[in-house]
């Protein structure tokens, strides 16, 4: 066991400096004023005083967590029918190709897919090009709640099928036949042991669809006109634009905290259910 020990040291040493000196960055500007010279820096809180002190900040923060909130929910509501059906009712020979369906669209880089939406959804796009020829009138959907929830789910969705699915085939299935033993019909043994059995995967996919949903930035800024914004593209305009590394920090930090606050509550709610399926 000692031996392998070693092979660990690369990986704290990558996480150091991929993971640890960014974050200390972060945290040196956010706490720290503009101008600030190498020898002598100028502690404050101006940095969060000045986004919690303002409505639209507050406003924008709002935003992206109900964006993401939206984007959540739906990937749940799509994606857990979608894994059921892989892991429960598709033959074993469909099972990988189906897989493989979910899991293809993610070999693409997420901004060329989300530029494939922009021109589906655009008002001389595939969408309203189809209504036209069926004599539909065309509809207003680029820029708009819509396409941005629409580009999030497209994107992070998969990250939803493949977790719920990973822990729907690791379900003891012997729980399923003491259920129908017992008298249990197929809702009742779905309600008390396959979702609480699979609470853990869907666990991990809000974790992996609500982290990167609320501080995205490119989906909103292409399907959302540059007009729609979220607290991603605020960061991202305080460091490329306005030039404010410390207010933007500030903003980082701000979020990094809302996330990890997020995954604690997730951690919270995931609890083993196994001693609580039955029928």
């Amino acid at each position: 066991m000692r031996s392998f020990r070693s092979m660990i040291y690369p990986y704290i040493i990558w996480s150091f400096i991929m993971i640890i000196i960014p974050m200390l960055l972060i945290a040196a500007y956010a706490f720290t004023v503009k101008g600030n010279s190498v020898l002598a820096f100028r502690f404050t809180l101006e940095n969060f005083r000045a986004f919690f002190a303002d409505s639209v900040f507050l406003k924008v923060l709002k935003r992206s967590i109900y964006i993401a909130f939206v984007t959540t929910v739906l990937c749940i509501l799509l994606g857990y029918p979608t894994a059921y059906i892989i892991a429960n009712i598709a033959g074993e020979k469909n099972k990988f190709m189906m897989v493989l369906f979910i899991t293809i669209p993610t070999w693409i880089n997420m901004l060329v897919r989300t530029y494939a939406w922009l021109g589906i959804l655009q008002d001389n796009g595939l969408v309203n090009t189809l209504l036209s020829m069926v004599g539909l009138p065309t509809l207003r959907l680029i820029h708009t709640d819509f396409a941005v929830i629409l580009g999030m789910v497209y994107n992070f969705i998969p990250f939803m099928v493949l977790q719920i699915y990973t822990s729907l085939t690791k379900m003891d299935k012997s729980y399923l036949e003491a259920a129908q033993d017992l008298g249990a019909n197929g809702i009742q043994s779905f309600l008390r042991i396959t979702l609480p059995l699979s609470f853990p995967g869907i666990i991990s996919g809000i974790t992996l669809v609500f982290l990167p949903a609320v501080s995205s930035f490119f989906i909103p800024k292409l399907l959302g006109g540059g007009q729609y914004v979220l607290i991603g593209n605020v960061v991202e305009n305080e460091f490329l634009i306005a030039g404010n590394w410390n207010f933007g920090s500030a903003i980082s930090l701000i979020m990094a905290i809302t996330i990890i606050l997020f995954m604690w509550l997730a951690k919270k709610a995931d609890k083993d259910p196994s001693g609580e399926g039955g029928v």
